[in-house]
């Protein structure tokens, strides 16, 4: 494409990237210099041209320019780039259905099953905290909702696979940076939103207006999805100008659960939709859970989708890398994994583990904080943990370069009733936990989920994850292969 075409008037120069990263070669590319979170584009400028841009992209003063490279002022360069990388790209989410999911918790585990069920129908892609997936592709997460030139170009792959439609989850960070502003909107769904995030957005009246960005953006024949039992559920959705549907357990709802019934494996309820009840059954656990089925059954019914096709498919979800993953090598105590690093998360899985464990028998939690986060929450989690649990083993989360040890105090300093420790490899952390268990106790392995790699002060490196350690360590204790 010619750098005439992304912008009229400009030079017709050949243009192969768009990059907002000067530190990464991309030959032929426009610069955009995005003022970050903790960085400003507009002082890397020599160090993008050096790497291939021959364009900059710019809303401030530079101090030096480059004589053989073309420069655009613009007053607003995070919506230039959205605007350039769509158009790069194709415009892909224009031809293609997305849904977008956003709220506090629940994010991924509702945009895979929307994808695992509409799979089944049309080739439907997932971008998201877990992976970047359609068709036979696989490929390692970005961010939650990458940057708008990665994001672009994802859709473009899709499109180009011949997916019909995506499951985007949409972060509030995201939102808030504009990194989705480009994104042709089909459908969006509302979970919840309970404390995240603050050290970014400062309070929870800005985390909600970047959540409600989404919604906002809705054109007139889109479908709004939203949980009419958070207090934020319908605030959310008033400015929406397309048809708003409600999902919810304790109120009236468009989708509404009733006679829940939570087993170890598997939950059972009625949906009540139009006045007509419907038996819904599936292999999610935890109360949780239902919620989360509510708002794909809402967006996969508004869609279009009979609800005597959808409810079928729910018997039987594939499991969702990292959350409420039950490890079972034949041990005779309850081992679950879950990505929560919420206090509404961490609590949310405390009490599933509750519901698991016999009287007199002992929850067993491994967790930590992340490094450069939000330190606030860490008295909070050691609250919510000694509510619930008998032992507690504290441990490394993506510590960056923090000092893991410190951010296992300020957890502690939380703790009152339970006995606590300090386990800073993870690894050992977890097989801690798991030679504490005894029979019909219960192991909470809180904050990694799957994912293979750590932050840390040298940067991301490898880790097993946390479902891996586990079955480590219960190999080392004589269960399993």
């Amino acid at each position: 494409m010619k750098l005439n075409e992304l912008f009229p008037g400009q030079p017709g120069i050949e243009i192969k990237n768009l990059t907002d990263d000067s530190r990464v070669q991309k030959p032929s590319s426009v610069f955009f210099c995005i003022k970050g979170y903790e960085s400003d584009g507009h002082l890397y400028t020599k160090q993008a041209i050096e790497n291939g841009a021959v364009a900059v992209v710019y809303s401030e003063s530079l101090e030096e320019k480059d004589a053989k490279t073309v420069y655009i002022h613009v007053n607003d360069v995070t919506a230039e780039m959205n605007r350039a990388a769509a158009l790069f790209n194709g415009y892909p989410s224009r031809n293609m259905y997305i849904a977008g999911v956003t709220g506090t918790n629940g994010k991924s585990t509702i945009a895979s099953i929307y994808r695992s069920v509409l799979d089944q129908y049309e080739p439907t892609g997932y971008i998201g905290t877990i992976a970047i997936e359609y068709g036979s592709v696989k490929r390692p997460p970005l961010l939650t909702s990458p940057d708008a030139i990665s994001l672009q170009s994802i859709l473009h792959d899709m499109k180009e696979a011949g997916m019909k439609g995506c499951a985007l989850e949409c972060s509030s960070i995201g939102l808030d940076q504009g990194r989705l502003d480009a994104v042709d909107f089909d459908a969006a769904a509302f979970t919840n939103l309970t404390y995240d995030h603050l050290d970014y957005h400062k309070n929870m009246r800005n985390y909600f207006h970047a959540k409600k960005k989404l919604f906002d953006s809705l054109k007139k024949d889109a479908v709004a999805v939203t949980n009419i039992d958070d207090p934020y559920g319908t605030r959310i959705t008033e400015d929406c100008v397309c048809p708003v549907f409600t999902y919810g357990i304790k109120n009236n709802a468009d989708y509404q659960a009733v006679s829940i019934r939570l087993e170890k494996d598997r939950t059972f309820f009625t949906l009540v939709y139009k006045d007509k009840n419907y038996s819904v059954e599936t292999n999610l656990r935890a109360m949780f859970n239902v919620y989360n089925v509510l708002a794909d059954i809402a967006l996969l019914h508004e869609k279009g989708l009979p609800l005597e096709e959808i409810l079928p498919a729910l018997k039987n979800l594939p499991a969702v890398a990292g959350r409420m993953h039950m490890i079972d090598q034949g041990q005779p105590f309850n081992i679950v994994c879950d990505f929560a690093h919420t206090p509404d998360g961490i609590e949310k899985v405390c009490h599933y583990a509750q519901t698991l464990t016999p009287a007199g028998k002992h929850i067993i939690a491994v967790t930590g904080s992340a490094g450069k986060r939000d330190t606030a929450k860490r008295p909070v989690f050691g609250q919510i943990l000694s509510k619930y649990c008998d032992e507690i083993v504290l441990t490394e989360d993506d510590p960056r370069d923090a000092d893991p040890a410190e951010i296992a105090q300020e957890i502690a300093s939380g703790i009152t009733g339970s006995h606590y420790q300090i386990v800073i490899p993870r690894e050992d952390a977890i097989a801690c936990a798991v030679n504490l268990a005894q029979p019909h106790d219960t192991v909470i392995i809180i904050g990694k989920g799957d994912e293979k790699f750590m932050y840390k002060g040298e940067g991301k490196v490898p880790y097993c994850g946390d479902d891996t350690a586990a079955e480590k360590a219960l190999k080392e204790k004589g269960y399993g292969e």
